[in-house]
């Protein structure tokens, strides 16, 4: 749990980047529906007002379509132990490496693969966040083992951090090796779970909904949509139903497995955000608002849900699971009570007024009811589950507390001020990580009987925190970043 926190933490730079793209794309459907559904019911590709959501489109789609690029970036620099960009390169060096390895091209050609078989199509989503995140984690892991390497005079050159992005590429060579064989297993053990839950009929539909938005994380939610959305094994609910057909002509329900969503992510995820910000911490409600509360537009007018999801799926993965849960359940009702909208793009209100006129369409007024039961039912059950379980959602971090940002040092001098805690501690041969949040020197130490707490409270810090046998926090205040800045130089 330690550890996905940390990775949640690490995520929280690129998904701040996310929110402001959703919007921009948001705005831009709305000036241009053309964009999103072609020439659909007169929608026309021309005009000043779709020149402009046009371009509002690419720009915002520029960082959402290179999402998992950043999780590359934001993970390499964020797990890393001094934060450094030599783990950035060596986690962008992992990414190149495996996904051209694992690329359709380079695959096809090794494993003699034909276009359109179940194996090929597992490798045409292998630029996922899955795959940015893991080669993040590679890059840092690298980095925090191999930048102190110590290589012979002949190859001093490469000895330290150049020879990190070198490591992560070799460690990367191997990793592609094992996805080259696991991957296709899992991709298609998961068509054959969809295949078989749509025998399920309304459940089946909640099933899917449950595991799409539990493998959103690892990019596996693709295998479960061509099953259901696009015509791999003769479905295909979203071309059928953008196509003008309607239940008549297929086998289902035409559009079960896209309607239930809309309830979901138009409400729900505003219903969520809502809990979230109402159980920050009072001091960090604003920055909750900023990064919830613009996810939660984007979900609302275009179905962009990944910054909201990625801001706490690491910090309280039980609670993502119950998230997916809401949606399952949804979906079910959804289903049974004859709703049936469809979307081009995601489920938001764009396209639900777009698929509102077409033929397969039905009941569409009660995205009203149905949406304030989700919203009422997400802000209900997140609210309980943050409070009765103190999850880390945004804005709830342990270092948030009013009394550790008011701490005011003995000392004005931070070289000094870190010097004492570094001599508590036991010296820099007893430290093995050093980092910081936003009022907390977080250490983890070799031997935690070489701590002396009375030498670290001299320096005039708030208090000392020892949540592990090697885990050490000293509650700085506000000045904690010059602190751990000095003390890093000191440990060098």
């Amino acid at each position: 749990m330690k550890y996905l926190q940390k990775l949640g933490k690490a995520l929280m730079l690129p998904v701040a980047c996310l929110p402001i793209c959703g919007i921009l794309m948001g705005i831009g459907y709305a000036l241009a529906p053309a964009a999103m559904a072609g020439e659909v019911n007169g929608y026309v590709a021309s005009g000043t007002a779709y020149t402009i959501g046009f371009f509002l489109i690419k720009a915002g789609s520029a960082l959402i379509d290179n999402m998992a690029l950043l999780f590359v970036i934001g993970v390499g620099v964020g797990m890393a132990d001094d934060n450094d960009g030599t783990a950035a390169l060596a986690a962008l060096a992992s990414w190149l490496m495996m996904t051209t390895l694992l690329s359709t091209g380079v695959v096809g050609t090794l494993m003699n693969l034909e276009e359109g078989t179940a194996k090929f199509i597992a490798f045409q989503k292998i630029e996922n966040p899955f795959i940015g995140i893991l080669a993040g984690i590679i890059g840092a892991t690298c980095y925090n083992k191999f930048k102190g390497t110590k290589l012979p005079n002949f190859l001093a050159f490469f000895s330290g951090k150049r020879c990190v992005a070198i490591i992560a590429g070799v460690v990367s060579i191997v990793v592609s090796a094992i996805l080259l064989f696991v991957w296709p297993i899992i991709f298609g053990g998961l068509v054959s779970i969809g295949q078989s839950i749509v025998k399920l009929d309304a459940i089946g539909a909640g099933i899917y909904a449950f595991l799409n938005r539990l493998l959103i994380p690892t990019g596996l939610h693709h295998a479960l949509n061509n099953v259901f959305w696009f015509d791999t094994i003769g479905l295909g609910d979203l071309q059928k139903f953008w196509a003008g057909m309607t239940s008549a002509d297929v086998d289902w329900s035409l559009g079960m497995y896209m309607s239930g969503f809309f309830p979901c992510m138009m409400f729900g995820v505003p219903g969520a955000a809502l809990a979230m910000v109402h159980t920050a911490k009072s001091n960090k409600k604003k920055v909750a608002i900023g990064l919830v509360g613009s996810a939660a537009f984007c979900a609302f007018l275009c179905g962009v849900t990944e910054p909201f999801e990625f801001a706490f799926m690491f910090l309280a993965p039980g609670l993502y699971v119950v998230y997916a849960l809401l949606y399952g359940i949804f979906v079910t009702v959804t289903t049974l009570l004859g709703f049936r909208a469809g979307f081009s793009f995601s489920a938001g209100a764009t396209d639900l007024i777009f698929s509102a006129s077409l033929p397969a369409a039905e009941k569409t007024w009660m995205i009203i009811p149905l949406g304030i039961a989700a919203f009422i039912i997400f802000y209900v059950v997140f609210r309980f589950a943050i409070t009765k379980f103190n999850l880390k959602t945004p804005g709830r971090e342990d270092d948030d507390t009013t009394d550790e940002t008011k701490v005011v040092l003995a000392n004005n001098d931070f070289t000094e001020v870190a010097r004492i805690v570094l001599e508590g501690l036991g010296g820099k041969e007893n430290i093995t990580s050093i980092d910081n949040c936003i009022t907390r020197l977080r250490l983890e130490i070799k031997d935690n009987t070489l701590v002396d707490e009375k030498v670290i409270k001299s320096a005039g810090v708030a208090g000392i925190i020892r949540p592990g046998k090697t885990s050490v926090q000293v509650i700085i205040g506000t000045q904690v970043q010059h602190v751990a800045d000095e003390f890093k130089k000191l440990c060098k």
